[in-house]
Formats: structure tokens, C-alpha cells, sequence
């Protein structure tokens, strides 16, 4: 299927070496899907957030550091094959390899080369650094697809040092006032992220947080000492504690019933806007994101060296108009 072209400069010749289908995007080199919409016969993955990583496919193939985060997810039957980041394969007439997109553990960019034309399907990617997952590296490429979740001028995040400033002030501040602290994130790559940042000797992990922490520990990131929250729990256990959940499953009833206090933040790219709907639901809120702001996601492109850009999944239509008047050429994929 051809790409529509949304760019007034002129078009280089170039091999399509992933088309959109109704199934995903597809290479027809290689024979393989990546982070297909339904099952296929053959799906690279680019990391396993659950609108990337679907069940039924028959066989996938992630960074290594991902499996256990697949088979979690997707059933621990699945046929599920992992390789180092760098490491090239051949998959019959295309050669790929994944390269670290910095987004969660096991995140990456897929780049696929073809007799010479190299192309770049980031999936989704962050920029700037954090202690749980391998930081984004630029990969040299000819076309690169670039996701645009935060492709906006207003879209700016702290360093994770700030971050961590911010939510340790939070806790602290509850811990005077005797008040439970509980932390929302999501419970892949959000919340391993707030554990790192919490300095308590009284976490709690809501059961879903639990095991995608222990994924994160079999891959060989550390943690400080934590426990899973069980619903058993005393109102005595909670002095002083912490309970990391994602925001739907907050126990209202549970605290309710112990009539124990609590405070809750919510940290998402989101809560960067302050007039937000999710912000008035909590009392803090912490701008943490796992996805490139607008800064982060103009220096992807630049440093890819990309001489065409495609861009999807976000506020695609003023990032185009951007990039275009920069000089890229750029498109973005037909919808089905």
C-alpha cells in the first residue's frame, strides 16, 4: 500500500520497506508484522504496553530484556523469542536488529535494511534518561517512523532528577501530616519509575505493579524493599507507607473501611497541563512521561539523519506542518 504524501517537497525515490495494512504495519521483505493490531503468523514487538503487544499471534520476536514481560502479558505458552539490542538477524530477505528506544524495559526502535535502504520503526521512545531501562540511541536510517504522542510546543518535561525532587516532596510532606501516600502510574514503566524515585522503607505495590517489578528485577534492575499490597493489610502496617498502584485500582473501600487518610498523585506526560480533568482528580500531580516531548522528539529525527520522516500516532497534523517547514520530507501512513 502506498504512503500518502502530506509534504510539498519533492520525493526521492525510495524502496517501501513497511507498508500499513488493516492487519499493522507490514514488511514484505521480511514477512513480519510490528506491534500488529491482530494476530498474524509473525509479529516484532516493539515493547509490551498492551496497544503494542496483542494477544494470538503465533510467533514474536522482542528485545530480550522484554520477554518476560511478553509472556506476562500475553500468556507464558506464547511462542516468544528475544535477542540482545544491535544484535542483526536475518529474516528472509531483511536484515533487522532492535536498538534501545528508552521508553520502558525492553523498548526499541526496529531497524530493518533492505540490498542498502535502511528504515527505523521507533514504536514509542523517550530521550531522556531513566535508572529503569536503557536509554534511547539515535540509529543512523534513510526513513524513520516516529510516533508524535507529545509532538507540541507545549509539551516540555523535567529532568528525572527534578521528578524524583517533586514526588519525594510529596511523600515527605504526607509523612508529616500522617497521611498515606499513593502514587498512580501505569503499572509497566510508569510505576517501576516511581518506585525508583520513592525513598521510604514502607512501599507497597498494588498486585498488577508487582509482577511487572519482579519482570523488571528478573532483567536485572535493582529496587529498594517493597511488598505486594494483599487487601489484608492492618491499618499499623500503613505508618508512614506508600502504595504505588495504577489510578483504577486505588482501594477507596479498603481505606474507607480502616479509616485510614490518604493523598494521591497521578504522574503522566499529561499532568503537564494544569487545567487538565485527571489533574483535579488527585491532589499532586508529576508531569512523568515515557514518551519523547517536543524537544526530545525533534532531536530523534534530526540525529536519525533521516532523509524522510513518517510520522503517526499523536498530534501528527502540526508536527508535519513543522517538520515541512523546516525542509524534511514527510508523510505519514494512509488510514485503512
Amino acid at each position: 500500500m502506498p504512503l500518502a504524501n502530506v509534504s510539498n517537497f519533492a520525493i526521492t525515490p525510495f524502496v517501501d520497506l513497511v507498508v500499513s495494512s488493516e492487519l499493522g504495519l507490514y514488511c514484505p521483505f521480511g514477512d513480519f508484522f510490528i506491534d500488529p493490531l491482530r494476530p498474524v503468523h509473525r509479529a516484532l514487538v516493539t515493547h509490551g504496553h498492551s496497544d503494542h503487544a496483542r494477544r494470538g499471534s503465533k510467533e514474536y520476536l522482542t528485545q530480550e530484556n522484554g520477554v518476560g514481560i511478553l509472556k506476562e502479558r500475553l500468556g507464558r505458552n506464547q511462542s516468544i523469542s528475544g535477542i540482545p539490542y544491535n544484535q542483526e538477524i536475518r529474516i528472509k530477505d531483511a536484515i533487522v536488529s532492535f536498538h534501545p528506544a528508552g521508553h520502558i524495559l525492553g523498548s526499541s526502535q526496529i531497524r530493518i535494511e533492505v540490498n542498502g535502504e535502511v528504515w527505523v520503526v521507533s514504536g514509542d521512545y523517550k530521550t531522556t534518561p531513566d535508572p529503569t531501562c536503557e536509554p534511547f540511541t539515535p540509529v543512523r536510517c534513510h526513513t524513520f517512523v516516529s510516533e508524535s504522542t507529545f509532538a507540541l510546543p507545549i509539551y516540555h518535561w523535567e529532568t528525572e532528577a527534578e521528578l524524583v525532587r517533586q514526588i519525594q516532596s510529596f511523600v515527605n510532606q504526607n509523612k508529616k501530616d500522617n497521611v498515606l501516600t499513593v502514587l498512580c502510574g501505569y503499572s509497566l514503566g510508569k510505576a517501576q519509575r516511581l518506585l525508583k524515585a520513592v525513598d521510604s522503607d514502607n512501599v507497597y505495590l498494588s498486585p498488577s505493579v508487582f509482577r511487572m517489578t519482579k519482570e523488571y528485577e528478573s532483567a536485572g534492575v535493582q529496587f529498594k524493599a517493597y511488598r505486594e499490597f494483599k487487601g489484608k493489610e492492618k491499618k499499623s502496617d500503613w505508618s508512614n507507607g506508600v502504595l504505588i498502584t495504577p489510578p483504577q485500582t486505588i482501594p477507596i473501600d479498603y481505606f474507607q473501611e480502616l479509616d485510614i487518610e490518604f493523598r494521591a498523585a497521578f504522574a503522566s506526560g499529561w499532568m503537564s497541563q494544569s487545567g487538565s480533568n485527571q489533574m483535579q482528580s488527585y491532589s499532586a500531580g508529576f508531569a512523568m512521561s515515557d514518551h519523547a516531548d517536543w524537544e526530545g522528539l525533534n532531536m530523534a529525527v534530526r540525529e536519525s539523519g533521516a532523509e524522510r520522516i513518517i510520522v503517526h500516532h499523536g498530534f501528527s497534523k502540526p508536527w508535519i506542518r513543522y517538520l515541512c517547514e523546516k525542509g524534511f520530507n514527510v508523510l505519514t501512513f494512509p488510514k485503512n
